[in-house]
Formats: C-alpha cells, structure tokens, sequence
C-alpha cells in the first residue's frame, strides 16, 4: 500500500507541478518514447541475468507492493512456539520432540501457532536444527557454524532481486539518453521543417532524458530499496530461532533462551519481556 500510495504522490508531484507551471500534459505523453526505454530495459534485464535470477526477480517483484509479515504478533507466535517445544525437551528428553520434527503439520505444538507453520522456510528451518538436536551427533559450535552458513546463503540468494532491480535502475537514466538522442537524430533529418514544428520534435526528444530519469528514480531503485528492507526482515527472523536453540544447547532455561532470541530482534517489532510472558501464559492456559 505504501508503495502505491509513494507513485500516486511521485505521479501528483512531477506533472502537477509542470501542470501548475503552465505545461502541457499531452505534450508528456509519448509512447514512442517509453516503447525505446522500457523495451531497451527490459533487453538487457534478459541479458544481464540468468534463468534462476530472473525468476527470482519476478517472484520477488510483487512482494515489493505487500506489507511485512515479519511483525510483533509472528515474533510473539514464533518463541511461544519456541518456548513450548524446549520446555518439552526439557521435561521429557529430546527424543519426545521427534514426531513433533519429523511431521510439523500433524504435531499437537506446531499446529496452534498457524501463521509460523504457514511459512515453509522458517517451518524447515527450525525443524532441521531441531532434528540435528535429537541426533545428538553435533555440538553447539558446530551447529551454529552451520546456521551461519545457511542464512548467509539465503542472504545471498534474497539479494539477487535486490541487485538486479537495482542495475535496471540505474540503467534506466541512460536509455533516457539514448531515446532522446534518437529523437534528436530525426529532429535533424527534419531540419526544413518551420521553427515551430522543430521545436516540438526537440521537445518531444528530450521527453525521452525526463522519462528515464523519472522511471529510475520514481518507480524503479525505490523498489530495489523496499526488497532490501523485506530482506533484512527475513534474514532476523532466522537469527532469532537460532540465538534460541543455540542457548538452549549452552543449558539454558526455556524462558531464558526465548529472552535471548527476543534481544535479537529489531527494536520494531520485539515485544517487551512482560508482553511476551504473558502471551506464553496465555498459550500454556489454552
């Protein structure tokens, strides 16, 4: 919505404010034009990238116009959950939580926290730690070696529309120049035209430069910006179960090793140390 909401006042701006200055909108509109920038882009998108980055890009794209799922209430959902499974361990070994690993969907824990389960990656995530716990094979520094590893890759990978969408961006000013330098080349092979008929090809060339200026920096490098963030907010997410589950290794108690992966988070979304206790209270009493 925000991002809808940022093009309608870039949109308002940019022509309003030529409008109130006296221009012509119809004058702005050249389809020629935005035919050469946009195809040009669009070019060298398919060029620059690879199959795997391209289709991560256009799945990445419509992210771009939804809000964060990364919010207070997943985070409370999320170490409630967290809480509930190393209390378990705690309690009954953790050769218990097996079934609970093995078949998320089907466990009894799992299945009352919905919006956690519903995202597959952090559901996998936590269920793959959790089952190299029960084999018992590996020690904390080991793991935790390995959870760097895996979100450093999914840091990478998340980037990928990030950086891809960044560059066409940035290309989108010079396919403006290329656009009105065309324009410009048949401006001259008209040069016996009346002065009056020139100067609206010449107006009509440099539409070309405002266009893909506009474009890079109205509409296309703020989405880049907006997937960067998303990012981030992802990549925390796996940072708080892991803080968790490695201080539940080092033999911590479940209520402190939630309170280390609470610390964690961004100081947006982290509930406080009594708003969670009273939403593990509240669960427990369910």
């Amino acid at each position: 919505m925000l991002v809808i909401i940022g093009y309608i006042v870039v949109l308002g701006s940019v022509f309003g404010g030529f409008a109130l200055a006296g221009g012509h909108l119809h004058s702005l509109f050249q389809p020629v034009e935005l035919l050469m920038i946009g195809g040009a882009a669009t070019g060298a998108f398919f060029v620059g990238n690879n199959g795997k980055a391209i289709k991560a890009t256009l799945k990445a794209l419509p992210t771009a116009l939804k809000g964060s799922k990364y919010n207070k209430a997943l985070y409370m959902e999320l170490m409630t959950l967290l809480f509930e499974i190393l209390s378990k361990v705690r309690k009954e070994g953790l050769m218990s939580i097996e079934g609970d690993v093995e078949d998320p969907e089907e466990s009894p824990i799992f299945s009352k926290y919905a919006a956690v389960l519903a995202d597959h990656h952090l559901t996998e995530f936590m269920t793959d730690y959790l089952r190299l716990m029960v084999s018992g094979n590996m020690d904390a520094f080991q793991i935790e070696n390995l959870m760097d590893n895996e979100i450093e890759t999914h840091h990478t990978e998340g980037e990928i529309p990030v950086h891809v969408i960044g560059k066409v961006g940035d290309g989108l000013p010079a396919f403006g120049i290329v656009a009105a330098v065309m324009g410009v080349v048949h401006t001259m092979a008209s040069v016996g035209l009346p002065p009056s008929e020139l100067g609206i090809l010449i107006a009509n060339a440099l539409v070309g430069t405002f266009l893909g200026i506009l474009l890079a920096y109205g509409f296309v490098s703020p989405i880049s910006s907006v997937l960067e963030q998303k990012l981030h907010e992802s990549s925390k997410v796996f940072q708080c179960v892991k803080v968790t589950l490695l201080a539940s290794l080092n033999g911590y108690a479940p209520a402190l090793a939630v309170e280390f992966g609470r610390k964690v988070l961004f100081s947006t979304e982290r509930p406080s140390f009594v708003e969670l206790e009273d939403h593990i209270k509240q669960s427990r009493n369910k």
